[in-house]
């Protein structure tokens, strides 16, 4: 197996192993989203036969992202240095193993501890599977790559609401989470046989176990304050120290990274600071979290109105997103092309645009609702608008970032991500008014739901232009850079492969 110590990337993605490494990075990462969506569709059913309340099924979204946001940068940290390829791995049999345990959750409480658990195997290796393409790929091919990513990510993300759908009506819920083990063997076959190692040889220092330890008891105490406060009658003393605990732990985050940044010492920070540097880079982070929360805060909120208000079946509310994965299928990885040639600016802002109208035509999914003329407008235009977003979007912070900083930056702009839909999922529903009752009550959700929706639509607004304004159109092609390795997709008017050279016999360096 090659070990690439150094950032040296070598890969073409229209090269054998190129192509495996790409297989391997999306069927991992797929696995986290497809259960950050599949498990919505569920949401009822599971409600119903664990006799859960809203607050509960709100804990089972949010205690699998909460330590996937809260642990992802430490997944980012330990890959470069320990190896990407070995903590991706390590990532993927932890998630299986805990799949296997919420199949088998007796009850909620225990189903919520498993989801926990399996968010720590996320955060294993959702920063491992960006960062192995950023550190094995030609610079010329990472946006493609990345696009390739992004584009099959998403339809696994969007795939996911219609395979919990048909597991729900069919097998039943449980196998909602054992469909992770199958998928996992195929992951670790693929990564074992064909992906190199890479690491950042130039890191020194122990572990940043307080920094870890503090970053998830923000968003732990955060999280818990936004879920319980309403539930809570009288005055919600254990909501508000919570929620205190978790912004002291967020001040004390910022400023141990920051003097561990500026002082090395014998304990590494586990996110170096200077990172933020790039002002591209910050500026791309929270587009992130604007469009994140809002795609969060919609998709938790759509699967439980079209089932509890509009009377879908579980596999009818989950295929009502088809038209996205079908897009998404078939746009994305043009997008990160698109995006590489023009910049990223306009294919950023017209997809988040294109988003916010989308989500701003669901309003009219409401009690008897037609799926063709209340739904599938919505759907379509909102697919159209993720496809030209995701591949730039990912693509852009990646490269804003230095290469040595690829697990970091990929944790990063995961952990954003991850915390905006954790934020989203636990905020929203109170703000527009939905509590247990809500959940009971098909007019009383249909109300907060059209004021989520126009919400969340309003944010993405707000997200286009900040991407308008803010985004560098040069960073996924500097000025003046020439691609290291030539590329030739139509030769004397015959379409062809690229022009590349041989790739190097399994286990030999690359060139």
């Amino acid at each position: 197996m090659t070990a690439i110590e150094s950032q040296e990337a070598s890969l073409r993605l229209g090269g054998g192993r190129g192509r495996w490494v790409l297989v391997a990075t999306v069927l991992g990462s797929s696995m986290v989203l497809l259960d950050s969506t599949v498990v919505n569709v569920a949401l009822p059913t599971i409600g119903r036969h664990l006799n859960a309340t809203l607050a509960d099924l709100q804990w089972t979204v949010t205690a699998y992202t909460l330590t996937l946001a809260g642990l992802i940068l430490l997944g980012g940290s330990l890959g470069d240095r320990l190896g990407r390829r070995r903590i991706f791995l390590i990532g993927v049999i932890w998630f299986a193993l805990s799949s296997a345990l919420c199949g088998g959750a007796p009850d909620i409480g225990v189903l919520i501890i498993a989801r926990v658990l399996q968010g720590i195997g996320g955060a294993l290796l959702t920063p491992g599977s960006l960062a192995i393409i950023q550190a094995t790929f030609t610079p010329d091919d990472r946006p493609r790559a990345v696009g390739a990513w992004s584009g099959l990510g998403g339809v696994a993300s969007a795939i996911g609401p219609i395979l919990g759908g048909w597991l729900v009506q069919t097998a039943g819920w449980r196998w909602v989470f054992f469909l992770n083990l199958p998928l996992a063997v195929a992951v670790i076959l693929v990564t074992v046989r064909h992906v190199p190692e890479t690491r950042d040889v130039s890191l020194r220092g122990g572990f940043d176990v307080a920094g870890a330890a503090l970053g998830a008891l923000a968003l732990g105490g955060i999280t818990y304050a936004l879920i319980e406060a309403p539930e809570t009658s009288g005055t919600p003393i254990g909501p508000a120290a919570a929620g205190l605990a978790g912004v002291i732990a967020a001040v004390s985050f910022v400023l141990i990274e920051r003097h561990r940044t500026r002082t090395p010492g014998r304990v590494a920070p586990m996110l170096p600071t200077d990172v933020f540097a790039s002002r591209e880079f910050t500026s791309i982070n929270v587009i992130t979290f604007l469009v994140y929360g809002a795609f969060g805060g919609l998709l938790f909120l759509l699967v439980l109105q079209l089932q509890v208000v509009s009377g879908f079946s579980p596999l009818a509310a989950g295929s009502s997103l088809l038209p996205v994965t079908v897009i998404m299928l078939g746009l994305s990885a043009r997008s990160g092309a698109l995006a590489q040639r023009i910049g990223p600016r306009w294919p950023m802002t017209i997809g988040i645009g294109g988003c916010a109208i989308g989500m701003a035509l669901m309003a009219r999914i409401g009690l008897h609702a037609s799926y063709v003329s209340d739904v599938l407008p919505a759907v379509v235009i909102f697919g159209l608008g993720l496809s030209l977003t995701v591949a730039p979007l990912t693509a852009t912070v990646l490269a804003s970032a230095d290469v040595r900083h690829a697990g970091v930056a990929s944790g990063v702009n995961n952990a954003v991500a991850r915390a905006a839909g954790l934020v989203a999922v636990a905020a929203l529903p109170a703000a527009v008014g939905l509590g247990a009752a809500s959940y009971h009550h098909p007019a009383r959700f249909n109300s907060g739901f059209d004021d989520a929706v126009l919400g969340c639509a309003a944010v993405l607004v707000v997200a286009a232009v900040l991407a308008a304004v803010m985004t560098d159109n040069n960073v996924l092609r500097p000025a003046g850079r020439q691609p290291a390795v030539p590329e030739c997709r139509t030769n004397c008017t015959i379409g062809a492969p690229p022009l590349e050279p041989a790739e190097q016999p399994h286990g030999a360096p690359a060139s």
